[in-house]
């Protein structure tokens, strides 16, 4: 087996149950060629940097998995042939993984979520206290600072 990343973007306006639908099918195909999903990573509705099939937003998603090369192939023909698909890409991170390597792999998206998780709560924390500094400070005014002259020397040897 290999390990491979995908991520594609469906159109914006599908929904949540349209969304989880084409990402558990993916899955699906996956699952059922023998293949293990390592990460499920859902970006959300992002702005396109350029339109594409007149779209200017769309939903990301990234799968991490390790699967066969018939299994790539299968999964992007369906992709082509699925119109609420915008663009797709896959890309091969390793060439031979193993269960043990698998297992890590799950390990270390599963520690980075957990990490995501508690740099979101600690941000909200200091935010507020922050804010608060900011008002103690606005209350503060400095005298401006005295404007410095500038001596000019314009020396003309002519």
């Amino acid at each position: 087996m290999r390990q491979y990343e995908t991520t594609f973007i469906l159109r914006p306006n599908l929904g949540e149950d349209q969304f989880t639908e084409i990402i558990e099918r993916t899955c699906g195909i996956i699952t059922d060629d023998d293949g293990v999903i390592i990460d499920i990573d859902r970006w959300g509705i992002k702005r396109l940097a350029y339109e594409i099939k007149k779209e200017s937003m769309g939903y990301y998603v990234c799968l991490n998995y390790a699967a066969s090369g018939a299994t790539i192939e299968e999964v992007e023909r369906i992709f082509r042939l699925d119109d609420r698909l915008l663009r797709y890409l896959t890309i091969k991170l390793a060439d031979e993984i193993d269960p043990a390597g698998i297992e890590k792999e799950k390990e270390v998206f599963a520690a980075r979520d957990a990490g995501e998780e508690a740099e979101g709560e600690e941000e909200t924390a200091p935010a507020e206290s922050e804010s608060a500094k900011t008002d103690s400070s606005e209350e503060k005014k400095e005298a401006p600072a005295a404007p410095t002259t500038e001596t000019e020397s314009n020396s003309d040897d002519n």
